[in-house]
């Protein structure tokens, strides 16, 4: 990976090849721990978080839910990505990866003893599903692994220990010769990919399954706000399987993602195969929305 000069390690900027763990971190060994992943931009006027006090919010309620008590308020989060930013001479467009863990003390499956932990890394990073992805679109898999049931684990928390779940779908797409994933909730209903929202189109209006058994998505509200500002008829709604199959257009957003076109699902072409009209819509609206070249939506940026 590309590697940088710092990372934020409990208030100190510490060497990226010193920022280390012992082996027997308690998050390490039964994944309890909390994250974000959180971009800036390259813009005319600087360097710019997008929407970094809402990711900042989200890591505090991810910690809460799954009984970790945070020892950074959520302005000290923010500020530590602003640090870390500012002591990096990145040249293009960073990813952040904020993180509560639990460090070494104590072993055994109770947590609360386990001394809490938070970091800040930030590294160069383009396109999470590539460029071309970003144009011709990807192609996706309908996975055999259903999303977390929410009677087992909770889904409104960015928690380490949901992501196995992701990696085993990703690994499985990949390994049929797929780009990425499309994962069912435990009642057959589209959730969402391995780590990114999902949207179709049908007949000009835009549909995105509801939050129940998945992250509430950062990126998902900013494409919604952005389509209705736009004028695009937005519906939260179920979405199967086979609806893809018919629908005119299928993309993901995320904050790795951004917002990257579906050309086909389990083998069949989605609309004409290529990235759709409002697909491209959207997605030149959201890259001017982070570039900063849309004032509407400035307040969404934290300029460096």
């Amino acid at each position: 990976m590309n590697e940088a000069k710092s990372i934020w390690m409990d208030g100190k900027l510490v060497p990226w090849k010193e920022a280390n763990v012992h082996i027997l971190t308690h998050t390490l060994h039964y994944g309890n721990g909390v994250f974000e992943g959180t971009r800036a931009y390259k813009t005319d006027k600087g360097m710019a978080i997008f929407r970094l006090q809402d990711h900042a919010k989200r890591l505090i309620n991810s910690a809460k839910i799954v009984a970790i008590v945070p020892t950074y308020t959520q302005e000290e989060i923010a500020k530590a990505h602003i640090d870390v930013l500012k002591d990096n001479a990145f040249n293009g467009n960073v990813y952040l990866r904020g993180i509560i863990y639990l460090g070494y003390g104590v072993m055994g499956v109770y947590h609360k003893n386990a001394p809490v932990q938070t970091s800040v890394a930030a590294w160069e990073w383009g396109a999470y599903l590539g460029d071309e992805g970003l144009e011709k679109g990807i192609r996706v898999k309908t996975s055999s692994i259903v999303r977390n049931s929410t009677k087992s684990l909770f889904g409104k928390a960015k928690a380490v220990g949901n992501y196995l779940n992701s990696q085993m779908a990703k690994f499985e797409a990949i390994e049929c010769g797929y780009e990425e994933a499309l994962l069912l909730d435990e009642n057959g209903m589209v959730a969402e990919g391995s780590g990114e929202c999902f949207f179709i189109v049908r007949n000009g209006v835009l549909i995105t399954p509801p939050s129940d058994s998945v992250l509430e998505s950062i990126t998902q509200d900013s494409i919604i706000t952005i389509a209705q500002d736009l004028g695009i008829k937005v519906e939260r709604r179920n979405i199967t399987r086979d609806e893809v199959y018919i629908a005119d257009e299928a993309f993901f957003v995320g904050t790795a993602a951004e917002v990257t076109p579906i050309c086909e699902l389990d083998a069949r072409v989605i609309g004409s195969g290529r990235r759709g009209e409002i697909t491209h819509k959207l997605q030149n609206a959201f890259f001017d929305v982070v570039y900063g070249r849309d004032e509407k939506f400035s307040h969404w940026l934290t300029y460096i």
